[in-house]
């Protein structure tokens, strides 16, 4: 508070917090739980950053428990690692139908015969701008 230019007595009375409880709550040494993260977080982040970002909170979870024994519960892990901002690959794309502006029209109004040569050019799926294979029909 003091930091931020609000007078101490002013934020301990907006908070409605003792000036006495917060003077001993700023002098206090970190707590165990706190000192804990601290260093779950670096083995999290050590974690993550071996599997080149892709381990997810159940891996990396697996990974302290089995790979370094390390006591921890899935859901502390899951908090860590949201706090550090560190988040897994998902899963492989899904497949996603094309808009309707991109599906190809029918240029020939589904009338593939001719009279002579090169009168017709049709091509496989791919786009026209591909070097793919071109068939001449006569």
């Amino acid at each position: 508070m003091a930091g931020e230019a609000i007078p101490v007595e002013v934020g301990c009375r907006i908070l409605q917090v003792s000036v006495s409880g917060y003077y001993a709550w700023r002098g206090r040494p970190p707590s165990q739980r706190t000192i804990r993260h601290a260093w779950l977080t670096d083995l999290i982040i050590e974690v993550h950053q071996n599997s080149r970002g892709t381990y997810g909170a159940r891996r990396v979870h697996a990974e302290l428990r089995l790979g370094q024994d390390v006591l921890v519960g899935h859901g502390a892990v899951e908090l860590l690692m949201r706090r550090a901002g560190l988040a897994g690959v998902t899963g492989r794309p899904r497949w996603r139908r094309s808009a309707p502006d991109q599906i190809a029209t029918d240029l020939v109004d589904r009338a593939f015969s001719r009279t002579g040569p090169n009168q017709l050019w049709v091509t496989d799926t791919e786009p026209i701008v591909s070097f793919g294979t071109i068939r001449v029909m006569g």
